[in-house]
């Protein structure tokens, strides 16, 4: 579980009712896009054939570019995590960084689904003992990536969604 109970109305757009603009939310999804392409090369060493996840990473980009609807993003989203489904380690997690990417049309706060899920590929990619500090890196990476503009939404983010997003965010 990534998202929290109560959703955090900075993730809202705001004519939803909350307080995100339609940059900001382009932006999220932009960012997150970012993590996931970090890793998907995780995946395709395992999957070269299954463009899925790289799919959903480029449907993301073109949601955000307004090219086409968040449904089309969401579902690319939805491939990509179901190509994540029959897979372990560092390549399941990498397919899911995709999935999560996309939705993020339709839900801004998976943006850190893709963050944390792009961590865990990380992780799970290098050997016993040294995941704690491929993660640090990876997260320190995704940070240095953040627009100004969401950067301290997203810190923040991730200061209050840390202990549902496995901890992953103590960089």
């Amino acid at each position: 579980m990534i998202l929290p109970k109560d959703r955090d109305p900075r993730f809202i757009t705001i004519r939803r009712g909350g307080t995100l603009t339609d940059l900001e939310h382009r932006l999220l999804a932009l960012w997150a896009a970012a993590c996931a392409e970090h890793v998907l090369h995780l995946f395709e060493s395992v999957r070269p054939a299954d463009l899925r996840p790289r799919q959903a990473i480029e449907r993301t980009r073109a949601w955000a570019r307004g090219e086409i609807k968040m449904s089309q993003s969401r579902a690319a989203g939805g491939h990509a995590m179901a190509a994540a489904r029959e897979l372990s380690g560092a390549a399941r997690h990498a397919a899911f960084a995709a999935g999560q990417a996309a939705v993020v049309a339709h839900v801004a706060a998976h943006e850190l689904g893709a963050a944390a899920y792009a961590i865990k590929a990380a992780r799970a990619a290098v050997p016993a003992g040294e995941g704690e500090s491929a993660g640090r890196l990876e997260c320190q990476w995704q940070r240095e990536q953040l627009p100004a503009a969401i950067r301290e939404l997203v810190l923040d983010d991730q200061r209050i969604r840390n202990a549902i997003c496995w901890s992953v965010f103590d960089c």
